[in-house]
């Protein structure tokens, strides 16, 4: 028998450490006022996964949970601040992970834009406006290796 792909994934610091088993059921990018503030971003690109297919490895006593709305929890380590999980009354047996946060991207491609009437007025989505820049002194992802 062949065992499931998994995906790896920490926080910032590597306390929180966490697998999901492949594939996801979805991947999108949210652009709800509630995920931009949570993260301080112009959007935010969530990975969704049955709740059993996701295993924290370690860390879970680093994890705070704070409930974000009557229906929703956003849990993120209390060490380094990074959001990784947001669960929903509205997909009770979901488990939404930030793709930012798996170490390299699988193959894990956004399949949509989730609330795109809510999405940031400054967000630029032609890719054409701005110059692209990759300053040599960037510190690269010491903890998830290449996006590759």
């Amino acid at each position: 028998m062949t065992a499931q792909p998994t995906v790896a994934g920490s926080c910032l610091c590597g306390a929180v450490r966490f697998r999901g088993a492949l594939p996801p059921k979805w991947v999108a990018h949210c652009h709800c006022s509630m995920c931009r503030r949570a993260h301080g971003a112009g959007f935010v690109t969530w990975v969704g996964f049955d709740r059993a297919a996701v295993t924290i490895e370690s860390g879970s006593e680093t994890l705070t949970r704070y409930a974000s709305s009557a229906q929703a929890t956003r849990s993120f380590c209390s060490r380094c601040g990074s959001m990784i999980f947001f669960e929903s009354g509205h997909w009770p047996d979901e488990i939404h992970v930030t793709l930012a946060n798996l170490h390299g991207s699988h193959g894990l491609v956004p399949q949509a834009h989730a609330y795109w009437s809510s999405r940031a007025s400054w967000a630029d989505w032609s890719g054409t406006e701005l110059p692209t820049v990759d300053p040599p002194d960037h510190d690269t992802d010491a903890q998830g290796g290449s996006d590759a």
